[in-house]
């Protein structure tokens, strides 16, 4: 779908906000709300897979959160703890772990062993997979040559020792790497179960699972049912019976969801009911550890020039997008790497030494556009914007489109797909400029420096002494190292204007207040194993 220019992007982003209002609900106080302890969760859109394996979205492993369990787990105080794994040691050089499994079962009856474990990494990392997720893996001894076809498979470091004990051999101390085993890229698969259909067994309810709910039902572009796993490991902190997860990309419908009834909890409400959801206190803002940004395909014209992207970059005027679009609690961005990470050498956070990059003065951006051959917007060629379906995506793109027009005087037409094909454009590069957020993998710098050192990655940027740097990062355990090799990988990164910082992530949710002790984590996860409804709260 194409949008319209329009000029004075204040009267857009007013009457985007008026348009809202005049649709939104009324009385957000109206407890009128089912009687009963599901936790009902509206969600965005359909999962595109439930293979830990496989999944690249983060809504896609917050439904795996729920069924599936790893070697560890983030508790509700995002402390990590014991999970499949009941105990475990690391060697004195940090190098090899050996996870002590604890005794327990697949849905369908079968036993959870080490032998699992090894062949769902291992999995991982075939070419075959084509994981999008393998790079999680690639601390391990000999898994990214064996992901590139340089190694045998046995020659990566993970080996099952016995039915319950694994162990897993990195290629350099990784400071990280237990807080990894409780991501969903983690988890175990029922071998059983994948080797007769590999393509298919994750697709539909009833997915044979280890997590502390089990998928009953899966209405496609409607709804997710859950049940309590009642042969889960630690089923006595497991307090729900039941979850029914609604979805509709729509942010208004999934907050009427939670007038009627339908829902109870719901992600991202629309900006426009912000002041009135707060009165009402059903307003709440979690902690996110994400950027998010606009990404250039650098190997087009006209982004192939880097003096085109820093004018576009600085034609932006972040502080006016975040105060009257975005809201949300969120910050303007001037820099990839969030607020959030300490360095452990300093004590300071990463950012604030780091210092900001990016600015906005339309003046220079208009320099420099015409040093780059297009004085004045002339002769500028169609460029478009690629976003997925979504009304804040859609806000913040039309008022960047028209500070482009007003500072630059350049044309920029707005693409938006669903979600499936958009991911698909992106991983494909198959776009000039694309929205695009980054929620971290781990808590450290190096979870958004390496996103860019990847061959692969989707805005084709290439540069050998930026992966130097990164892979210094990444291949030594000393941290005054390893902090100032990223801090100049950033540096040199953001002085090449690959991305558009535009706001530091938060995750703003509505959530009825008798729901209790679930868990939004920093790195985007939510979490329902040890929820429960309060009876007295309701009314």
């Amino acid at each position: 779908m194409f949008t319209k220019i329009k000029k004075n992007y204040l009267k857009l982003i007013a009457l985007g906000c008026m348009m809202v209002a005049a649709v939104a609900l009324a009385g957000c106080g109206n407890d009128n709300v089912a009687k009963d302890d599901t936790v009902r969760l509206a969600i965005s859109g359909e999962p595109s897979t439930l293979d830990p394996g496989k999944t690249n979205v983060i809504d896609d492993a917050n439904v795996e959160q729920q069924i599936f369990d790893g070697l560890t787990r983030m508790s509700v105080g995002q402390k990590l703890e014991p999970a499949v794994a009941k105990s475990w040691e690391i060697s004195p050089d940090g190098l090899v772990y050996t996870f002590h499994l604890r005794k327990s079962q697949w849905s369908d009856g079968q036993p959870v062993t080490a032998y699992d474990f090894e062949y769902a990494f291992k999995r991982i990392l075939d070419p075959k997979t084509a994981s999008q997720n393998a790079y999680l893996l690639f601390p391990i001894k000999n898994a990214e040559a064996y992901y590139e076809g340089e190694a045998s498979k046995d020659s990566v470091g993970i080996k099952a020792l016995d039915a319950y004990t694994l162990q897993i051999t990195l290629k350099a101390p990784t400071a990280y790497f237990l807080e990894m085993t409780s991501r969903s890229i983690y988890f175990p698969v029922p071998k059983h179960i994948v080797e007769k259909d590999p393509d298919h067994w994750a697709s539909e309810a009833n997915i044979v699972s280890n997590g502390p709910f089990l998928l009953t039902e899966w209405k496609h572009s409607n709804r997710l049912k859950f049940k309590k796993n009642e042969t889960y490991w630690d089923k006595d902190k497991v307090k729900l019976t039941y979850m029914v997860w609604p979805m509709s990309e729509s942010q208004l419908t999934r907050l009427n969801m939670v007038e009627s009834g339908q829902a109870n909890i719901a992600q991202e409400p629309p900006i426009a009911q912000t002041d009135a959801l707060k009165k009402e206190g059903l307003y709440y803002i979690s902690p996110f550890l994400g950027t998010y940004y606009y990404e250039f395909n650098v190997s087009v014209k006209p982004f192939d020039n880097p003096k085109v992207r820093k004018a576009l970059s600085m034609a932006v005027n972040r502080e006016l997008l975040v105060k009257n679009v975005v809201k949300g609690g969120k910050t303007p961005a001037y820099a990839w790497v969030p607020p959030g990470l300490i360095d452990p050498v300093t004590g300071k956070d990463f950012r604030e030494e780091g210092g900001n990059y990016s600015k906005f003065d339309p003046v220079e951006a208009k320099k420099l556009l015409a040093e780059a051959g297009y004085p004045d917007g002339k002769g500028f060629p169609p460029v478009t914007l690629l976003y997925n379906t979504n009304e804040m995506h859609k806000a913040v793109a039309e008022a960047i489109q028209a500070m482009w027009k007003q500072y630059l005087n350049i044309d920029v037409q707005l693409v938006n797909q669903e979600a499936k094909v958009y991911f698909a454009s992106r991983n494909n590069s198959d776009f000039m400029i694309c929205r695009a957020s980054w929620i971290g993998d781990y808590t450290d710098p190096l979870t958004f420096i390496d996103f860019y050192a990847d061959p692969h990655n989707e805005a084709k940027y290439h540069n050998k002494p930026f992966n130097d740097l990164v892979n210094i990062a990444k291949n030594t355990d000393d941290q005054k190292v390893r902090m100032k090799a990223l801090h100049e990988a950033e540096d040199m990164f953001m002085k090449d204007d690959v991305i558009i910082p535009i706001y530091y992530v938060t995750q703003p949710y509505v959530a009825r207040p008798y729901v209790k002790n679930y868990s939004f984590g920093l790195l985007g996860s939510v979490d329902f194993k040890e929820a429960y409804i309060q009876h007295d709260e309701k009314k």
